[in-house]
Parts: structure tokens; sequence; C-alpha cells
């Protein structure tokens, strides 16, 4: 499995609960698609959430997100860690 880290714009105003809620709607389904989201951060500053997963591949990541109820399609695949 390959590890994907996203990002998703837009959450400007967010709670840490509503951050909770998005992140517990991924899990939900998650396995639907071969998907394992492992950790969620939020920046309140830029309103921007990073999502980091493994994933069969950037599309099963997407599908997820999108039927979850916060879509993007700017999601990365991590080749390389130090």
């Amino acid at each position: 499995m390959a590890k994907f880290m996203d990002v998703h714009s837009g959450f400007h105003g967010v709670t840490p609960e509503q951050l909770a809620d998005a992140h517990d709607a991924d899990l939900k389904i998650e396995g639907e698609e071969g998907v394992h989201f492992e950790r969620t951060w939020l920046d309140a500053d830029s309103g921007k959430v990073f999502c980091l997963s493994t994933a069969p591949s950037k599309e099963a990541v997407m599908r997820i997100h999108d039927r979850a109820g916060h879509p993007t399609t700017e999601v990365y695949e991590l080749t390389a860690e130090a």
C-alpha cells in the first residue's frame, strides 16, 4: 500500500469537533476502497486540512473523501520518508 497526503481548502472557522466529525465520516467508509486514514490535521489560519492515509491509489482516496462530503483533487503520493 502506498502512503498519501491530501489537502482540503476552505475549512475556515472549523472547530476541532467538526474536524473529528469529518474524519469519522471517512473512517466509516474507508474500508470499502481499501483506504485507511491515519491522521488529520487542521491549519485554522489558512483553512486547510491535511490527511495522511494508506491506500491502493490516489483515486481511492479521492472517492472516499468525495463520498464523505469533502472532496479534494489535491492528493500526493509520498514516495520517500526520512
